[in-house]
């Protein structure tokens, strides 16, 4: 069953996904709560799975260099035990920092960040040597972020057809 979301669970939302290291009382504050309402407004958001944690943002260049990476990989089979076992596969490294299964005629994508293109070439050598299912792939190099992570659309997406009436989306 779907958690019914009203103006402050959205503005909470919002407002976390923005700054997620706000005070309670000052997250209260700012959706026109006291304390108390707000804390067990969260602990709702967090026990139905709508707030799913708390991270910070690390700006990567400030700590080391690196490369981010998009590869798309096509399967050789399309088996139900293929899909899983490159699933396992991609669990089990940490340079594969986000993965998608998509339709269409590719399989997944793959979001790896990595010291150098060096240290990527190895990760990808040793998929296709392990027993991951891998049958080709396409390597993306990012040259310079242009968005991301942006305030989620949470209004956006509540509405029924955001896109053909932007006005209601102010």
């Amino acid at each position: 069953m779907t958690l019914k979301l009203d103006d402050r669970d959205l503005k909470i939302l919002a407002a976390l996904s923005k700054e997620g290291r706000l005070s309670k009382a000052e997250l209260a504050k700012r959706v026109n709560l006291s304390p108390t309402p707000l804390w067990e407004r969260l602990k709702r958001l967090e026990k139905h799975g709508i707030i799913s944690g708390y991270r910070a943002e690390i700006s990567l260049k400030q700590v080391a260099p690196h490369i981010e990476v998009f590869v798309t990989v096509e399967l050789e089979d399309h088996r139900s035990e293929s899909f899983q076992q490159f699933e396992r596969m991609v669990d089990q490294h940490d340079e594969i920092v986000a993965c998608w299964a998509i339709g269409g005629g590719l399989d997944y994508i793959l979001n790896i960040i990595t010291r150098d293109i060096d240290s990527y070439q190895r990760l990808i050598d040793t998929l296709l040597a392990g027993k991951t299912g891998l049958a080709r792939y396409y390597t993306y190099v990012v040259t310079k972020p242009v968005k991301s992570r942006a305030q989620l659309p949470l209004h956006s997406l509540l509405q029924d057809d955001p896109v053909s009436n932007p006005a209601s989306n102010r």
